[in-house]
């Protein structure tokens, strides 16, 4: 059987002991405290410091310069978050099953073929109207087609809750193997893999992969910088990244979209 190793990215001291109780490795995201037993992105070579603005990557960016070789000793690696945990099957999600039994622990048969599993996408047509009109005026006046569902695209989407024409200028600064197949994929997609969640199987996948958004968002720093305020600004390259995992991805790679189950390990009682 394959072997898995899944990090648990997490901002929270306080669930050590919940996240090693599932089997799943434990990672201290930013500067919050954290015990000496959690993995940390601030150790080695990191970008910790800007975890507040790059999220998930701040571990990312730890795991492509420190660990790498993880790859040697497992055959899949993944990453969830505190909040968001792979399903442990491609099947609907059952309320009366316990949580330690819903989520993901051993390889499944069914990704024998594929290289990257991706989180199950979000449908951006299926975004409320009364939203728009609260999030997207000018999004909206710049793309009129908006209005019907088919219009609410990746970058209607990204221009609604990051700023109008920041994705725009951002794909303006990507290598240029990528720049208009890029653009093509957020002006003409409905839905997007969600969550900065995969799980890869290649180390020299990963690695490609690495060099190429790392490459990209620090060229994004030099046009949007650290002023950066509010939900939807402030973690601005983590929603960059968001976008352009799964294009890249399922440009050069064979993925499968997984289900994903939103649960608070805040409030899950173990007995």
């Amino acid at each position: 059987m394959e072997k898995i190793k899944i990090y648990c990215l997490c901002i929270h001291n306080e669930l050590l002991d919940k996240v090693k109780k599932i089997g799943y490795e434990p990672v201290g995201l930013g500067q919050n405290y954290f015990e000496d037993s959690w993995l940390r992105d601030n150790t080695l070579k990191n970008i910790s410091n800007k975890n507040i603005y790059y999220g998930e990557y701040s571990f990312h960016y730890w795991i492509w310069k420190n660990q790498i070789d993880i790859f040697k000793k497992k055959n899949w690696v993944g990453f969830c978050a505190y909040r968001r945990f792979w399903l442990n099957n491609n099947e609907i999600n059952n309320s009366e099953t316990r949580f330690e039994n819903k989520i993901l622990k051993e390889v499944p048969k069914s990704w024998d073929s594929y290289d990257v599993i991706l989180a199950e996408k979000i449908n951006l047509e299926k975004i409320k109207f009364i939203k728009i009109l609260k999030y997207g005026k000018l999004a909206m006046v710049n793309n009129p087609k908006s209005i019907f569902k088919s219009g609410r695209t990746i970058k209607f989407h990204f221009d609604m809750f990051h700023g109008n024409g920041v994705l725009d200028k951002a794909i303006k600064v990507l290598n240029k193997n990528d720049r208009n197949d890029f653009k093509y994929y957020v002006y003409n997609n409905n839905s997007f893999n969600q969550a900065n969640m995969f799980i890869c199987k290649s180390p020299q996948l990963l690695m490609r992969y690495y060099d190429c958004i790392f490459e990209w968002l620090f060229n994004c720093e030099k046009i949007f910088g650290f002023n950066l305020n509010g939900y939807g600004k402030i973690r601005l390259y983590a929603f960059l990244a968001e976008r352009f995992l799964p294009f890249w991805f399922k440009k050069y790679s064979k993925c499968l979209d997984w289900p994903i189950l939103f649960n608070d390990l805040r409030n899950e009682n173990f007995r």
